[in-house]
């Protein structure tokens, strides 16, 4: 941007580095910049569809004070503040794979709105940049020339500016900001340093003009909010926490820049009374009153005509004392953050705690032979407790929300709802005490037969990993590193499993072998010799002891693929170097060959109508990838030709809806029809094959090979360890979640907002639609989990017809609990360190993180179980 660094070199104009708080999305940040607050972590989620700002704003001061204001681009603002625009254009941001259009549609009005002297306030807000970033990354060729596209435009803008001026019309100020930064993935929504440091500049004739270089100064993203306020002769919003930005106004006489400090302080020091019950205590509280007296003094002296330098010191002092007052203020104010409703935590946290109570008190009989559960809601919504339970809870809504400082969630929504929360309170704390209370009187036990007669080497590990792991959340660096968890427990249970493989096929066997033991006594190592020699050892013990050595190297490669996390993701890794131009060949073939290893792995399940879909469908997805130009067909030379891949991407959804069809129909004829347990297990295979291949549509081609490794570890496991070994439905479980957890990170994923691909949103669509794009999005980020719980449903349904007929009832009770504990814990554990330092750029994300997988991967169990269900007629 050669203009703009003149003008930041030797212009009239002041730069600075402007730092974001997290959550570095859209929305949030608009509404730092034009209100000075820092906004909730909630706010991520009302992004998508933003409700009309009724906070305090510069905006609103600007149109009550007669400004006429005009905007044009991202529709966030339009949604933000319907009312306040005299005149604008509001451009979806959501379609991130169009950088072009968006950016066209703001620089159409540029030239009449220029010339035109009808407005005070233009608001121009591009999208081009953002969405380079999201399609292919900060790197990308396509950054440079948006990059002068953009320069051109301020060009044109501060010239018109400075002509008029040559008129006679007063100095104009230009600001240039982003609202947040880009990551190293071109994705934003995290708090590392690409994605909170923003460029602020701002160019006037009123300014000095420079003579050089200078290093430029590093403030808040909400310090603009009273700057700008001020610049503009309007008040500062009552909530803002920033604080002036000084070199902007030292042109100004002295008597002003003390005029302004003294406004921003003021509203500072009101804002912290309110929001603070201490306030005298505060540092900064105290600091603005003693800056006030100095104040006082010297426009007593100004006042008497005092023209000595002692008043020229004297007014100096006082600015550094407002300065300092500013500052501790600020900072005070900004570590608050927010006021939290804690009645509305405290009710969330009983429901969930409610379940969780319920998942383990009816342990014994979920899992039973029978996997039968009586939950007793009947009796208890018939009870006297009950009733008493729901007027009670009534009576404290009704006292919490007409108290005169309440102003919580559940007093603001409709008393529908509300009853039906405070109903489902009472009914689950009296099914939990009926239980109980049964549990207590009958003192019967359950028919639960165990396999082992106590606990094996690797039911061990997967009760301290599993608890370990729900432990680690309580420190922000494990939340940060979490990968690294899982990436060690994984290779430890690869180990584990080796171990006992060797031990099935290397040891002398005992005479008699009930169903769930296959360990023998310890023996020597010349008798382990001696029996692996005279026995021998066949293709398929060979092959159970090399997949876990499979296993362990597709993890390593995969570790190798995408840098994640926080500390080492800046690092260069294999996906870097095959996104890069000069290793497209080395990516599409690539690309291609894991297209052929999944069809492989996958075909196996479908019927010839379904291998042909998924054939077809699968070279839909190369043709996708190389209508947009990711990858490469041999005969092509270069990405030229290259397209929004629309077409190609619904030739895809296409066969991905014939395979999901033909699954279903097959699973409703196996409940309807006939009672045919290998229908319906063909039904839900063929449903998993449609999600793989809906997988690979959503995957960059640099992931293609962790869809492919899952794929084949999942078969290799399935046909070699879980079967042979016998693990029961609670192991089985277990692994599938440890191994989806895993996968979620080999994808590149984190519990940084920033790693999400929102990419995945638009494929095959020329326009945002908002249901497929929350849709596609959560599909494509929790694909790992998702595959490996519709890969356990239809396993354990394969199985359960001839060695354990109730393995679906126990592997999606375990499924459940494992995600009711960690999800549990940490909603206790954030409510707990809700003034924690790291709660909004570390906690918070991983709490919407933990919401989102519980919802998803749930409900794919909850849709497989229903099927197996009510063909088998459990409870």
């Amino acid at each position: 941007m050669p203009y703009t660094r003149h003008l930041v070199e030797r212009g009239s104009s002041h730069s600075f580095v402007a730092k974001a708080r997290a959550p570095t999305v859209t929305m949030p940040r608009i509404k730092a910049l034009t209100t000075g607050s820092i906004p909730g972590f909630m706010d991520v989620v009302m992004n998508l569809n933003s409700p009309a700002l009724l906070e305090d704003n510069l905006l609103w001061q600007a149109k009550a004070a007669g400004k006429k204001i005009i905007f044009y681009g991202d529709d966030t603002w339009v949604r933000l503040f319907p009312k306040h625009f005299m005149e604008y254009d509001g451009t979806t941001s959501f379609f991130v794979s169009d950088y072009t259009e968006v950016d066209n549609n703001v620089t159409r009005h540029l030239d009449s709105t220029l010339k035109r002297d009808d407005w005070d306030i233009l608001i121009l807000h591009y999208l081009g940049l953002d969405h380079i970033g999201h399609l292919s990354g900060p790197h990308s060729s396509l950054i440079g020339p948006k990059l002068l596209e953009m320069d051109d435009i301020l060009k044109k803008i501060h010239s018109s500016l400075t002509s008029r001026e040559t008129e006679g019309s007063l100095p104009n100020l230009l600001v240039l900001c982003g609202d947040h930064g880009m990551s190293e993935t071109g994705s934003h929504g995290g708090s590392s340093d690409p994605e909170i440091n923003t460029p602020l500049v701002l160019i006037s004739s009123a300014f000095k003009r420079k003579v050089g270089m200078e290093k430029p100064g590093t403030v808040e993203q909400v310090d603009m909010l009273p700057t700008l306020a001020l610049s503009l002769g309007l008040p500062i919003s009552q909530n803002s926490v920033g604080r002036l930005i000084q070199p902007v106004f030292e042109e100004t006489s002295l008597r002003d820049q003390l005029r302004f400090m003294h406004l921003n302080g003021f509203q500072l020091n009101c804002l912290l009374k309110d929001s603070t019950p201490n306030f005298q205590k505060e540092e900064g509280y105290e600091m603005f009153h003693l800056a006030e007296k100095s104040h006082g003094n010297w426009i007593k002296l100004y006042l008497e005509g005092n023209t000595s330098e002692v008043l020229n010191n004297l007014g100096r002092k006082v600015l550094r004392q407002y300065l300092d007052a500013l500052k501790a203020m600020s900072s005070a104010l900004s570590k608050q953050l927010g006021k939290y409703d804690m009645y509305s935590m405290i009710v969330g946290m009983i429901l969930v705690i409610q379940v969780l109570l319920i998942l383990l008190l009816v342990m014994p009989e979920a899992l039973s032979r029978g996997a039968e559960v009586e939950v007793p809601l009947t009796s208890a919504l018939v009870s006297l407790p009950f009733y008493m339970l729901w007027l009670l809870c009534c009576s404290i809504q009704v006292l919490v929300c007409t108290s005169a400082e309440s102003s919580c969630y559940l007093c603001n929504v409709s008393w529908g709802l509300v009853l039906t929360v405070i109903t489902t309170l009472s009914a689950m704390l009296c099914v939990l005490l009926t239980i109980t209370g049964r549990k207590l009187t009958s003192g019967e036990k359950t028919g639960t037969k165990s396999c082992y007669s106590g606990f094996s080497e690797l039911d061990v590990l997967l009760l301290i990993g599993t608890l370990g792991n729900v432990i680690s959340l309580a420190s922000s660096s494990f939340i940060e590193e979490e990968h690294q968890t899982w990436y060690f427990l994984i290779n430890t249970l690869c180990l584990t499993i080796f171990q006992d493989v060797c031990r099935k096929y290397f040891r002398e066997r005992r005479n008699s072998i009930d169903d769930c033991s296959y360990l023998a006594p310890k023996q020597d190592l010349p008798s382990l010799l001696s029996t692996i020699s005279e026995q021998g050892i066949g293709s398929q013990k060979w092959l159970a002891l090399s997949t876990p050595l499979l296993t362990l190297v597709c993890c390593r490669l995969l570790r190798s693929l995408n840098q994640t996390g926080v500390q080492w993701a800046h690092l260069p890794d294999l996906s870097h170097w095959l996104n890069s131009g000069e290793h497209k060949a080395e990516l599409s073939l690539l690309a291609a060959a894991s297209l052929v290893l999944i069809f492989f792995l996958v075909q196996k399940y479908c019927s010839l109508v379904s291998k042909i879909a998924l054939a077809l469908g699968l070279l839909g997805v190369y043709s996708y990838r190389a209508a947009v130009g990711n990858v490469l067909f041999p005969w092509q030379r270069g990405s030229q030709g290259i397209s929004k891949g629309t077409v190609e991407a619904r030739f895809v959804y296409i066969f991905v809806l014939g395979i999901l069809f033909t699954g279903s129909k097959d699973l409703l004829r196996s409940q309807v029809i006939t009672a045919d347990s290998r229908l319906k297990n063909k039904g839900l295979w063929e449903v998993y094959s449609g999600i793989v291949l809906l997988c690979a549509l959503l995957f960059r081609p640099h992931n293609l090979p962790v869809l492919a490794c899952s794929l084949l570890i999942q078969t290799a496991m399935a046909q070699y360890i879980w079967k042979e070994l016998r693990y029961d439905a609670a192991q089985t479980t277990i692994m599938h979640y440890w191994f989806g957890q895993a996968f979620f990170y080999f994808q590149g994923n984190s519990n940084n907002i920033g790693t999400v691909d929102i990419l995945a949103g638009f494929v095959g669509f020329e326009s945002y639609v908002a249901i497929p794009a929350i849709f596609l999005t959560a599909f494509s980020t929790y694909s790992g989990p998702l595959l490996w719980a519709s890969h356990l449903v239809c396993y354990l349904s394969s199985e359960q017809d001839s060695r354990h007929p109730a393995s679906v009832g126990h592997g999606c009770y375990c499924f459940a609990l494992l995600r009711s504990i960690p999800t549990v814990a940490y909603i206790i554990l954030v409510t707990a360190m809700r003034y924690h330092l790291f709660i909004w750029s570390v906690f918070s994300p991983k709490l919407l993180y933990e919401a989102m997988h519980a919802l998803v991967t749930t409900a794919v169990c909850i849709f497989f179980a229903a099927m197996d269900q009510n063909h088998s007629g459990q409870s």
